[in-house]
């Protein structure tokens, strides 16, 4: 099985971690003849289980999970005090005497693998890191093709040189995470359209294009341009099935001219979103704070008080830079008028 007979249109719905992906929204695309993807990162191994039943209730078409790559950390806890104080001006205009502690820093990606051997999905995705050699043959052992996100052309080439399906180029425009593990993450500097055809010549594998794409000229852009596939994610962040808190969806849906940037102030690695008060605030330590997954627990219970306040200023609004761009729709009827745009361009 290879990845261009698994959906009939070249589309990925991109994972959306925190920002309100269901099983509904990933069905919906599938149905539409793209490939839905959940995003697992944030997911306990029972929760990863729920929704993909969830999702298999509701289409028999193949979609894909996708998980961030990462080991349990370890911080010093004088780091974490640290970037505690830094933090303390946003946690404490909330009206907090102190922090809350995070109950733990992330998820098990140990126990959140074997969860997916189980599933067996179609496809899974992965970024942040790479997947041995022995975990790429696991997961083809159980009929999964295997997808690598990657930054720049050697990222490409180890994902290969293990055995994956293909990889993802996400370019610098792409909303969310940046997904580079060789080399600094500021380092991995190239957009979409810069990045494809360096990846494209560097691997014999398929390429699918990520980021700041928004419409069916942009898909057949991309195609042009040597890539098999798109994987879009601020497009759907604004479908109907997305479950986004709606101060968020109505930031996106107004973006207007508002600048995106990529800030490590939410999570400790590199992402892109658009830009307010908690960004500004901590770019004077920006570089200083504890990396991923550290300082994305500790200001997780910010964001999710200033979502139930609808304070977009302490929420990560992450998108890409194509977000003025963005279509509010079902995700069915997404899928349908993008290949309609490709079909015309």
């Amino acid at each position: 099985m290879n990845l261009a007979s698994v959906f009939p249109h070249p589309i990925i719905q991109g994972p959306t971690a925190g920002a309100g992906n269901t099983p509904a929204q990933v069905a919906a695309v599938s149905n539409a003849g793209g490939l839905g993807t959940l995003a697992c990162s944030l997911l306990s191994p029972d929760t990863i289980r729920e929704q993909t039943a969830q999702i298999r209730a509701l289409t028999d078409k193949p979609f894909c999970l996708n998980f961030f790559v990462q080991g349990m950390p370890e911080p010093d806890p004088a780091e974490v005090a640290r970037a505690v104080e830094w933090l303390k001006p946003l946690w404490s205009s909330l009206g907090w005497t102190e922090l809350p502690a995070p109950a733990k820093w992330c998820e098990d990606f140990a126990a959140q693998f074997e969860t997916l051997i189980a599933l067996r999905p179609a496809v899974a995705s992965f970024t942040f890191g790479i997947l041995s050699e022995a975990q790429i043959r696991r997961l083809h052992d159980a009929g999964i093709l295997v997808v690598g996100t990657i930054t720049h052309a050697d990222e490409a080439l180890a994902w290969q040189s293990r055995g994956a399906d293909a990889v993802i180029a996400s370019g610098t425009d792409a909303g969310g995470h940046r997904g580079t593990f060789i080399g600094a993450q500021e380092d991995a500097k190239l957009t979409t359209f810069e990045l494809l055809p360096t990846v494209v010549s560097a691997v014999h594998i398929p390429v699918i294009a990520a980021g700041g794409i928004m419409s069916g000229a942009d898909i057949k852009r991309a195609l042009d341009g040597g890539a098999q596939a798109v994987q879009m994610g601020t497009a759907f962040l604004v479908t109907d099935e997305c479950a986004i808190n709606p101060h968020y969806r109505q930031r996106l849906l107004t973006a207007g001219d508002h600048p995106t940037r990529l800030t490590r102030t939410f999570s400790g690695r590199y992402a892109r979103g658009l830009e307010n008060r908690l960004m500004r605030e901590l770019a004077p330590v920006e570089k200083q704070l504890p990396a991923y997954p550290i300082q994305n627990a500790l200001t997780t219970p910010i964001r999710a008080e200033a979502a139930k306040r609808g304070d977009t200023e302490l929420m990560s609004l992450w998108c890409g830079t194509g977000v003025s761009r963005a279509r509010p729709m079902p995700a069915a009827k997404l899928v349908e008028t993008l290949i309609a745009e490709l079909n015309a361009a």
